[in-house]
């Protein structure tokens, strides 16, 4: 953001703006590696939330050590927890991700 605009806009951003802004301005910020690539995961991660949301729930049971170890790598990206198992089996059932025997 410009100086100029920052110093126009300023008292119109709530605390959480301000300090990114400040944050930002101090030089807090490092560029993403990769950033296309990135894009493209993330990209592909909001097209898999958007067409989950039309889906049934689903109850399962599933290993207090599987559980956290999906509940690290969800975190390591961002997502929650729930989104990221449903991603994995969206990705699945579409053949991205492969069936290891």
């Amino acid at each position: 953001m410009t100086e100029d605009l920052e110093k126009k806009y300023y008292h119109t951003f709530d605390e959480e703006e301000k300090e990114l802004i400040e944050s930002y301005n101090k030089g807090e910020w490092k560029r993403v590696p990769n950033l296309e690539e990135e894009k493209k995961k993330l990209v592909a991660v909001a097209r898999a939330t958007i067409a989950m949301r039309k889906n049934k729930n689903v109850n399962i049971r599933i290993s207090e050590g599987d559980l956290r170890d999906i509940k690290i790598k969800a975190q390591e990206r961002g997502l929650p927890y729930q989104t990221f198992i449903a991603s994995i089996l969206h990705q699945f059932s579409n053949g991205r991700i492969k069936e290891v025997v």
